[in-house]
């Protein structure tokens, strides 16, 4: 059964989206503060969670900073990529770009459609279903130019090797790895990579990536891409500075440089 996980101190927002839920044949767990938030995800009461709604503004503390604390805590295993949706009552761009950068798959703003939530979840979950089965990752690499693509277990596991390195992919527990190193992404900047994976050499706007990572774009949000492409840039200079792996065209976008 779906199961999700609802931060939210309002009794009425928590109450209709309870509903909707149901409705859906999902479970839902409601916290009504920040605190109990990580002690859940350490218990054995959050192993089947499929995601959590999180609102920015708790009475004890801010769902930004919770966001980010979940991305990097240690001892909940696969749920630190968990798909994180924001809700916010804030109308501030600046605000909606902090919280995708601090790891969020998506947000809602306030007053919203429950409706509405329901469907960037199931979007959220189709992309990951589609990033698990990588039907046309291979499609239209040339073994000699960009290097080759194998599935070792179809559906299951997929190795890049070209001149920028060794890329695997495991979708089972979404772990990306280049030389042998794990690269700790949120799910934002695992997609994107993977996107650009799909064609090296070609050269990805900031709206043809925001198109590629989430169904709900808001193009005004479109520079959000150049922080994900640093925060990634920053993950593959720790491990080889030597590789420019990330090419910037300016006016462009962005592409995977095969040397």
């Amino acid at each position: 059964m779906t199961h999700i996980l609802l931060v939210e101190d309002d009794p009425a927002i928590a109450m209709s989206l309870k509903v909707t839920c149901k409705r859906e044949g999902w479970k839902i767990t409601w916290l009504d503060n920040a605190s109990r938030v990580l002690p859940m995800l350490h218990s054995d009461a959050a192993q089947d969670l499929s995601a959590i709604i999180l609102d920015v503004g708790l009475p004890d503390g801010d769902g930004l900073s919770l966001c980010q604390q979940i991305r990097h805590t240690d001892g909940i295993g696969n749920l630190k990529d968990i798909p994180i949706v924001f809700l916010t009552a804030r109308s501030d761009e600046v605000d909606r770009i902090l919280g995708l950068e601090m790891g969020g798959d998506d947000y809602c703003a306030k007053p919203f459609s429950p409706r509405e939530l329901v469907a960037r979840l199931k979007a959220i979950w189709r992309r990951e279903q589609l990033l698990s089965q990588q039907p046309d990752l291979s499609t239209g690499l040339d073994d000699t130019d960009n290097g080759s693509v194998s599935n070792e277990t179809q559906g299951q596991a997929l190795t890049f090797d070209g001149p920028s390195g060794i890329w695997h992919y495991q979708p089972l527990n979404y772990s990306l790895t280049w030389n042998d190193t794990k690269l700790e992404l949120s799910n934002t900047e695992r997609n994107i990579l993977l996107t650009l994976l799909q064609a090296p050499n070609q050269v990805f706007s900031r709206e043809q990536l925001l198109n590629a990572v989430s169904d709900y774009p808001d193009h005004r949000l479109a520079r959000t891409i150049d922080s994900h492409i640093k925060s990634i840039r920053k993950q593959l200079a720790a491990i080889d500075a030597s590789i420019d792996v990330i090419h910037t065209h300016r006016g462009l976008g962005y592409a995977l440089c095969p040397a």
